[in-house]
C-alpha cells in the first residue's frame, strides 16, 4: 500500500472497518423463479440445453444473481453500511467504478415457483492498488442466496472504486490535501514507469499531421502541454482481461485471426471462450478460425457514461457470425444512427492505440440503410 504521507493509510484503516458488516439483510427477490425469465436468458445466450425447458425445467445455475437483482428501482434491503463505504470512497476521490469479476457456488437447483431470499456481507476491501484503469480499492461482497429457505448458492461480486489515470483526486478527508493519480500522464516519468512497468528512458513516438496549416501548428505549440496530456489520456484504452481460459483467443487476435472454440466431444462451437463445453460438459477442445462474415443480431448506441478513451455516440453490436456463434464488439464504417439489425458486417482489426489492436465489425459496402 503506497501513497504520500499518512492519508492513504488512514483511508484504508477506515475502509477495513467495514469488513464483515452487512451489505443487505433479508432481501427478497422481486419475482419468483419463472419460466419466461429462464426462456429470455437462454434465448439471449443461445443456450439450448433441454434441462432449462419443459415441465421439469430448472433455471440455468448462472442465473443465480438474476433472481436477486432489484432493477431500476433497487432493493429496500440494502444496508447503510454499504452506502457509507461507497460514500467514503467517493469522498476520498475514488468516484469511478467498474465491476471486475464474480464467483458463484451452486448448492441447489432453482425451479419455477421458488421464492428467493438473500443476505449479503462486505467480505473484503483490498489495499490500494494501481491498475491500467487507475488507482483505487477492490471491494468484494458475498451474497448468500436461499430458495424456499434452503441454501441455494453463494455469489461473490467484486468492484474497483478508482481514480482514472490522469485525473486528480479530490481532497482526502484524512489529510485535507488534493493528490493526483500516481500513474497518470501528469506524474513524473520515473514514478509512472515504476508503477506501470514502462521504461522511463524510452521515448514515445510522436504523432504528426502534415495537413495542418502553419497557424494551426502555432496554436498547437502554444498549448502543447495541454494537447499532449489530452492525447495521452485518450490513448489509455482499457485493456482486456487475459487469463488462462481466454489467452488463446487474444493470441489469435494478435495474429489477426478470430478463433472460436470447438468441443472435441460433441463438436459444438462456443463463444466467448470457456473452460468447458456448455452443451455436453466436455473439457477438451480445439479451435476454428472464423471466416469473418456476420450480421448485426442486436445493437445499442452508447451515449453515456463518457470515458476518455471513447468518443460517444458509438454503436456496440451483438454480431452473429456465419459459424453460428455471437460476439459483442463495435460496429464501424457506418454512422451510429445507420446501424440496423440484419446489417451485414465483416471482421476487421482496429488499432486503438500504440499497443492495442481489437477485433471490430465493419459494415460492408452497400449495407448502409
Amino acid at each position: 500500500m503506497g501513497g504520500a504521507g499518512g492519508g492513504y493509510e488512514d483511508v484504508y484503516v477506515r475502509l477495513k472497518a467495514y469488513e464483515g458488516r452487512a451489505a443487505a439483510v433479508g432481501g427478497v427477490g422481486k419475482d419468483l423463479v419463472n419460466a419466461p425469465m429462464i426462456r429470455h436468458w437462454c434465448e439471449a445466450l443461445g443456450d439450448t440445453n433441454p434441462a432449462y425447458a419443459g415441465a421439469e425445467a430448472v433455471a440455468p445455475p448462472t442465473m443465480l444473481q438474476a433472481w436477486t437483482m432489484g432493477g431500476l428501482s433497487g432493493h429496500e434491503g440494502r444496508s447503510e453500511a454499504y452506502d457509507e463505504l461507497l460514500g467514503l470512497l467517493d469522498g476520498a476521490g475514488y468516484t469511478s467504478v467498474v465491476a471486475t469479476d464474480c464467483e458463484q457456488e451452486y448448492l441447489r437447483s432453482l425451479r419455477p415457483g421458488d421464492r428467493i431470499t438473500f443476505d449479503a456481507v462486505i467480505e473484503s476491501v483490498s489495499e490500494r492498488k494501481t491498475t491500467k484503469l487507475g488507482t483505487g480499492y477492490f471491494v468484494t461482497t458475498r451474497m448468500d442466496v436461499q430458495a424456499e429457505g434452503e441454501p441455494a448458492g453463494t455469489h461473490r461480486f467484486r468492484i474497483l472504486k478508482y481514480v482514472p489515470v490522469g485525473r486528480a483526486r479530490r481532497d482526502s478527508p484524512a489529510t485535507g490535501r488534493a493528490e493526483s493519480s500516481e500513474a497518470g500522464p501528469d506524474a513524473p516519468a520515473s514514478r509512472r514507469a515504476a508503477e506501470t512497468g514502462a521504461d522511463a528512458t524510452t521515448p514515445r513516438p510522436e504523432r504528426s499531421d502534415s495537413r495542418r496549416s502553419d497557424s494551426e501548428r502555432s496554436r498547437s505549440e502554444r498549448s502543447g502541454s495541454e494537447r499532449s496530456r489530452s492525447e495521452r489520456s485518450r490513448s489509455e484504452r482499457p485493456r482486456p482481461v487475459v487469463n488462462r481460459d481466454n489467452a488463446g483467443f487474444w493470441e489469435g487476435v494478435f495474429r489477426h485471426r478470430l478463433l472460436i472454440q470447438r468441443c472435441e466431444e460433441c463438436r459444438t462451437l462456443r463463444f466467448p471462450w470457456l473452460p468447458g463445453c456448455n452443451a455436453c460438459g466436455g473439457l477438451e477442445w480445439d479451435t476454428v478460425e472464423a471466416a469473418g462474415e456476420g450480421t448485426v443480431y442486436s445493437y445499442v448506441v452508447m451515449h453515456h457514461p463518457p470515458f476518455p478513451a471513447f468518443d460517444p455516440p458509438y454503436a456496440v453490436g451483438l454480431v452473429e457470425l456465419a459459424e453460428g456463434v455471437r460476439m459483442i464488439s463495435n460496429v464501424v464504417g457506418v454512422p451510429h444512427d445507420r446501424v440496423r439489425i440484419g446489417m451485414p458486417v465483416r471482421l476487421a482489426f482496429e488499432r486503438v492505440d500504440e499497443e492495442l489492436e481489437l477485433p471490430v465489425f465493419r459494415a460492408t459496402e452497400g449495407s448502409e440503410v
